[in-house]
This record gives C-alpha cells, sequence and structure tokens, in this order.
C-alpha cells in the first residue's frame, strides 16, 4: 500500500528519506529492547509462578487470581510485551 509523505520545506527526496529510514530504525531498535524487557520480565513471573503468560492473562481477566502486586505487575509487563510485540511487526513489514 502506497503512503504519501508531504515535503512542507525544501529538503529533498533523498534527505526526508534519509530520516525516515533512519527514524524507522531507531524505533525498531527500541522496539526490539522493550519487547525484550517486557519478555525477561514475564519470563520470571512465569517461573515463579510456574504458569505462562498466556494462561496467566485469562485467570487475570476472569478474577480466577488475587489482588497481589505482582499480579498487576505482570499484567503491565504481558501487555507492554503484547503492544512492543506488535509495533516490532508493524516496523519490520516497513520498508522505504
Amino acid at each position: 500500500m502506497p503512503l504519501t509523505v508531504n515535503i512542507k520545506k525544501d529538503f529533498s527526496i533523498q534527505e526526508v528519506s534519509s530520516v525516515i529510514r533512519s527514524a524507522l530504525a531507531l524505533d525498531g531498535r527500541i522496539a526490539k529492547h522493550k519487547k525484550t524487557k517486557y519478555a525477561e520480565t514475564c519470563k520470571i513471573f512465569e517461573k515463579k509462578y510456574k504458569m505462562n503468560s498466556g494462561v496467566f492473562m485469562k485467570k487475570f481477566d476472569s478474577g480466577e487470581l488475587d489482588d497481589r502486586d505482582d499480579f498487576f505487575d505482570w499484567y503491565a509487563a504481558k501487555k507492554g510485551l503484547d503492544t512492543w510485540s506488535k509495533k516490532l511487526n508493524v516496523l519490520s513489514g516497513i520498508s522505504v
């Protein structure tokens, strides 16, 4: 799917393309780092509670678990992992 970029100043297409490539590459590195960190946090909780994050989320969402702080931290980590995984997936599908 084509994307239109409106350049409001007098920059060449090469300059704009270079900046966009750089920004996408930086965002990709950030997304990869964040995904790794959230995945590591989830693994710690999975090991501690002997449950994978998918099962945990189902139990958390259904109210089967208590209100301990670890569960809220795990929930946030899993949501972060899902968000950054999706962003990384989108970024990996973009070429300029």
